[in-house]
């Protein structure tokens, strides 16, 4: 799923949170939609069916404990993740917050750019729930992502956990061009900072073992896989 067709919902009462906030998660090219209270936020979240809702705890007319058991009550939502936005100390808020149906929880003040790691690593969940129990057959290479298996020519391949999540992305769209940006953020996501080398290290030896013709560079912009 393209960063444009996530839909993020940002619920607070504070002009100023979903003003910056919800100009750096615009920036990171994602579909952010907002709601200034819990009652709002039910409406809008039903309407919208968002990935992904960033939920603040202390808001008028419905609190964010409420709105997110409301929200647990919508059927087409169940995938949807939650997270709630506490203060600091408010360790009462995050067990409720969980106990209402939530999936994580931030600690506010928070900077930007945290934030939106704090973002990419959520909606990696996503992308994990998507492919945890497929297949990729390509040929003679199967992919098994459930049992991080790799099969070539019927001969199991032992790959390293990142090797193989390179592998897995690659070949997820035979073809398609992967930048090296849109790699780190699939691959490394925030975990470490690492940079550009490390995936040319990682496709050299998926070269080695997988066969040199089903990679290709694309100068200046990063891989593919070729069927």
């Amino acid at each position: 799923m393209k960063k444009k067709d996530i839909k993020i919902l940002l619920v607070d009462d504070e002009p100023d949170i979903l003003e910056i906030v919800g100009y750096n998660l615009s920036a990171e090219g994602y579909n952010v939609l907002t709601a200034e209270n819990g009652v709002q936020a039910v409406k809008k979240a039903k309407k919208e069916k968002p990935q992904l809702i960033i939920l603040d705890v202390m808001m008028p007319e419905m609190d964010g404990i409420e709105a997110c058991e409301q929200i647990r009550k919508i059927p087409e939502l169940n995938e949807t993740i939650i997270t709630f936005l506490t203060a600091r100390g408010e360790d009462y808020s995050q067990v409720a917050g969980f106990d209402a149906g939530a999936d994580d929880y931030i600690t506010k003040p928070i900077k930007p750019k945290v934030l939106v790691s704090k973002v990419k690593a959520l909606l990696r969940r996503l992308k994990e729930e998507e492919s945890s129990d497929s297949i990729v057959k390509i040929g003679a290479l199967v992919i098994d992502r459930d049992e991080y298996k790799i099969t070539l020519k019927g001969e199991e391949i032992i790959l390293p956990r990142k090797e193989f999540e390179l592998l897995s992305l690659l070949a997820s769209k035979p073809g398609k061009v992967f930048k090296r940006e849109e790699i780190l953020d699939n691959v490394w996501g925030n975990e470490v900072v690492v940079g550009g080398r490390t995936i040319d290290v990682h496709i050299r030896k998926l070269r080695e073992k997988i066969g040199d013709d089903s990679f290709k560079t694309v100068k200046g912009v990063g891989y593919k896989f070729v069927d």
